[in-house]
């Protein structure tokens, strides 16, 4: 199985499991080996869930694009988890909000 890994998923990895030199290597070995070991399961909208041997509560996200997965982003579960969910809420509220803002028209009036 062909694994390749978004630039997103390798920042959400940093966050929250470790920094490394070569971040997108280490979550496509991790994948390919979690997925050799049949820890997959279907999501929701096509997407596989692929769960980490080393630490069960991480759970990386793919597309499946062929022989190839696709990780896309990746989140832990649980209570201890090195970025609460009330930050990733947090952030996810201020992204819904971006959509509302009115865009310049190119006028100089004021909204």
């Amino acid at each position: 199985m062909l694994v390749a890994v978004t630039d997103h998923a390798a920042q959400r990895f940093r966050q929250r499991v470790r920094g490394t030199l070569d971040e997108k290597t280490e979550i496509a070995s991790r994948v390919a080996r979690a997925h050799a070991a049949g820890r997959v399961q279907a999501g929701e909208r096509g997407v596989v869930l692929v769960r980490d041997i080393k630490r069960r509560d991480l759970v990386f996200v793919c597309r499946p694009d062929g022989r190839e997965l696709i990780v896309v982003t990746l989140w832990e579960e649980g209570d201890d988890v090195a970025v609460p969910r009330r930050f990733t809420d947090a952030l996810r509220r201020d992204d819904h909000q971006v959509g509302d803002v009115p865009r310049n028209t190119g006028s100089s009036d004021p909204p």
